[in-house]
């Protein structure tokens, strides 16, 4: 499977050129790799991590990041019933989180200890979606 991970120059560029200034709103969508593909080299290669269980690690090692920007978890999924519209088993995982403005975003992802915790993201999602939303 060929996913979406981290998005394309263009896409950022794009996301970039909106207002910094107002609060935003992403929608995750999140498919894991059955078993975490961590790179050689890194701690967790060849531990046998799920994707979940890498993505959880993600989630822990960047807590303190978000919440220094002000981001929070503004609706996290639950338990995933069944799909009313769509395929069957295209997505494992969905939350919103919620930003004070997209320069908090910003500087998350561009953070030297964010940047160094993005391996478990990577090495969790085998496709995914980032989708932004005004207020």
């Amino acid at each position: 499977m060929s996913g979406y991970v981290d998005p394309s120059r263009e896409q950022f560029e794009a996301f970039k050129a909106l207002p910094r200034d107002t609060p935003i709103h992403m929608l995750n969508l999140i498919k894991y790799r059955d078993v975490a593909d961590y790179p050689a080299g890194h701690p967790n290669h060849g531990k046998g991590l799920s994707g979940q269980e890498a993505y959880r690690e993600y989630g822990r090692a960047i807590a303190p990041i978000l919440a220094r920007v002000g981001a929070q978890r503004q609706w996290g999924g639950g338990k995933l019933e069944c799909v009313v519209t769509g395929r069957e088993g295209e997505w494992d995982d969905a939350f919103v989180m919620g930003y004070p403005n997209s320069a908090a975003f910003l500087e998350m992802v561009t953070d030297p200890e964010y940047r160094q915790h993005v391996a478990h993201r990577t090495a969790a999602v085998a496709d995914s979606r980032l989708i932004r939303f005004g207020g």
